[in-house]
């Protein structure tokens, strides 16, 4: 993994600049609307986005007002001429009601170069944009990684009762550019939403994140199960003794058909278990339709059964180099065959033989209280070998401090 600290320190490829041929050199920047088929070319000269970032994703948000955005350089500089594509966004739009303003929200976004020392000629031009737009604050998740903890410090943090949040903790890795950042979005005006937990209102500061590549090589799925706990590995012996066949297919909801159903109603079921409110089948038909329309391989859903009964189901995503684990669902009954360490590990080899670098097992509490319920959640991720990843987390920049405000209690009082 890469040094974030120290004399020795390499950029983190999570936040990594647009430009793979050399350097932008410093200078003014064109921001201007642009098509979904410019947006999705320039990401795929990206190592890796968010999928959240993708021009697909707008398919799947439907009530918010979407617009693909593009930075442009005015110049030559040391990696070619002027007008070339060097960042970009998808912004939704989300009305207020009665009146014509909304909240600009970037999840995960926007895709820019954060290592840049000087992100005000990348922030003002969007924020002067969206003012434009009728927006009355901006609401971005900078992909921006501040933090990481190892899972044998997690695992010393669970067994310390000392130790109640991963803050106790001395972390693996502080990073520089991730501290240059945040530092520089607090000059600008940005204020950073608090969390409860480390889950925000929008997507989850805190992440799990198994590494696929050390030292710039791929391991192999021996190392990686190597790099796992004992009872990951005996869990996943004991499915594969008792039987359990993991299927994985991707294309739109009219190709998955019945099999999308059936990971609806387990996931259902799961909800009813564990006290969440599922999303409905037609948002999931949405987002297989929208991302697997975008590139065939985008999304894949993934089945456990055990002698013909489902026992767990889960979605990933794939963008370049950087697979997710999305949903997830199992069933109560036959637990003991471990269907959700076989779809987990069918995913791992997945990602693998896709040349992914991360598989990212989405969001955590930063609790280590042996006592929290959501300490269970780590302990599962924890047993894969990863490591706990800290985001800079969602920022706000009001643009109109009264409708702000208003949209802000409003916020807290629906919480």
């Amino acid at each position: 993994m890469p040094q974030t600290s120290g004399p020795d320190a390499v950029p983190d490829p999570s936040t990594a600049g647009p430009l793979e041929a050399g350097p932008l050199e410093a200078g003014a920047l064109e921001l201007r609307v642009v098509g979904a088929d410019e947006h999705l070319a320039f990401l795929r000269t990206r190592p890796s986005a968010s999928f959240l970032q993708t021009p697909a994703w707008a398919a799947v948000k439907p009530e918010w007002r979407a617009q693909s955005l593009g930075w442009f350089t005015t110049r030559p500089d040391a990696a070619g001429p002027a007008g070339r594509m060097v960042g970009a966004a998808l912004v939704l739009y989300r009305q207020l009601p009665k009146v014509r303003r909304y909240l600009a929200y970037l999840p995960e976004g926007p895709v820019i170069d954060w290592q840049d020392p000087d992100l005000a000629r990348w922030l003002t031009p969007l924020t002067a944009h969206l003012r434009r737009e009728g927006a009355f604050g901006v609401r971005m998740g900078p992909p921006v990684v501040t933090r990481r903890w190892s899972a044998a410090d997690l695992k010393a943090g669970i067994a310390d009762e000392a130790v109640r949040r991963l803050d106790d903790l001395v972390p693996l890795e502080r990073s520089r550019d991730g501290a240059r950042a945040v530092s520089q979005l607090h000059e600008l005006g940005w204020v950073p939403q608090a969390v409860e937990g480390g889950f925000a209102a929008g997507q989850p500061q805190f992440n799990f994140h198994l590494p696929l590549v050390v030292d710039g090589r791929p391991r192999t799925e021996e190392e990686v199960l190597k790099g796992m706990n004992q009872q990951w590995r005996r869990n996943i012996k004991k499915a594969d003794k008792a039987g359990v066949v993991v299927t994985s297919s991707s294309g739109s909801a009219a190709d998955l058909g019945a099999d999308l159903e059936a990971f609806h109603a387990l996931y259902v079921h799961t909800a009813q278990r564990d006290g969440f409110t599922p999303r409905p089948l037609s948002y999931f038909r949405t987002m297989f339709d929208a991302l697997s329309a975008e590139e065939p391989d985008r999304i894949v859903l993934h089945l456990a059964r055990h002698e013909g009964d489902l026992v767990a189901a889960t979605i990933s995503v794939r963008v370049g180099t950087h697979a997710w684990y999305s949903y997830g669902a199992s069933s109560t009954e036959k637990r003991e065959v471990r269907g959700s360490n076989a779809v987990q590990w069918a995913m791992v080899r997945a990602a693998l033989a896709a040349g992914a670098e991360v598989y990212d097992m989405r969001g955590i509490t930063d609790t280590l209280d042996a006592d929290d319920p959501h300490v269970g959640l780590i302990q599962f991720k924890v047993g894969t070998g990863g490591e706990a990843v800290e985001y800079a987390g969602e920022w706000d920049l009001p643009l109109n401090r009264p409708l702000y405000k208003a949209f802000d209690l409003y916020m807290r009082r629906r919480g």
